[in-house]
């Protein structure tokens, strides 16, 4: 097969949809691989470490997608790219058409193969294409939130951490899934007190086993978000449902109840986000 690895045009989209060691991979396996010149930059990974690999170089988006009978990238195609498509041509990168109709119905219009990595399961319920971003998402969230805290980015100017005498920033992080679990020890490993709204009760149990002791788990519950959310400095929202949108939890009504200059980071973004608009 003749794969096809273009760069992400997606705004502040750094990643490569292959490494040079995946390309040697393919190539032992009997594929072609061909490299949009310049896709993995981004990465850290230039031209010459992927011919080196076997990869073949081409110098346009046009060229490679006329060749390539799969497109394996990152994130959905974009406006510029989908008169690019055609007809069969395997689609292989994170699409979240749940939360965008529009793409949903173009991909439609151009008849492709689209395959969405996360909508991908194991046999037991696991996301194994998902988890890795979730994980990084997760982690960058509390840094994100922690960041956007500070007073010269119109926050509350809340140390994540406190100060002898002065208390640490409140995390609430909806869903303790893999997101919130790598939020959560983002967030508790900076001394800020952690607390995790999730439904259900085995992984609540879970979660209080193996977090730090500053890191509490209470029942996900309308009550039990309300008042959290009146004590929250950075809320991160880290709710899945595979292949659909997000439950939108967080209301406008609630939103008053926040803290003024109080953060709220939504990984659920991509599906659609937390927030009901």
């Amino acid at each position: 097969m003749i794969i096809g690895i273009p760069k992400e045009i997606k705004n502040h989209e750094y990643r490569v949809g292959i490494t040079p060691p995946g390309v040697k991979e393919f190539i032992k396996n009997g594929h072609e691989i061909l490299i949009e010149k310049g896709a993995g930059l981004g990465s850290g990974f230039g031209d010459e470490e992927y011919k080196a690999a076997g990869a073949k170089i081409v110098d346009s988006a046009k060229e490679l997608y006329s060749k390539a009978e799969m497109i394996y990238k990152v994130k959905e195609p974009l406006e510029p790219e989908y008169n690019l498509l055609r007809e069969g041509q395997i689609v292989f990168t994170y699409f979240h058409f749940a939360s965008d109709e529009k793409l949903t119905k173009a991909m439609l219009d151009r008849k492709i193969i689209a395959i969405a990595y996360e909508t991908i399961e194991t046999e037991d319920g696991r996301l194994p294409l998902l988890e890795p971003m979730s994980e990084i998402a997760g982690q960058m969230a509390s840094i994100i939130g922690a960041y956007y805290l500070m007073k010269p980015n119109k926050g509350r100017g809340v140390l994540p951490g406190g100060v002898p005498g002065v208390p640490p920033a409140e995390f609430v992080i909806l869903g303790g899934g893999t997101v919130g679990f790598n939020a959560a020890k983002i967030a508790a490993g900076m001394g800020s007190h952690v607390t995790i709204l999730q439904r259900s009760e085995a992984r609540m149990r879970y979660l209080k086993d193996v977090l730090p002791p500053n890191v509490d788990v209470v029942k996900f519950n309308a009550e039990n978000l309300q008042e959290y959310l009146k004590k929250a400095d950075v809320v991160v929202g880290a709710v899945l449902t595979p292949g659909a949108k997000a439950p939108k939890f967080v209301t406008r009504d609630m939103l008053k109840l926040m803290k003024k200059g109080a953060v709220i980071v939504d990984v659920a973004v991509d599906q659609g986000g937390i927030l009901n608009n």
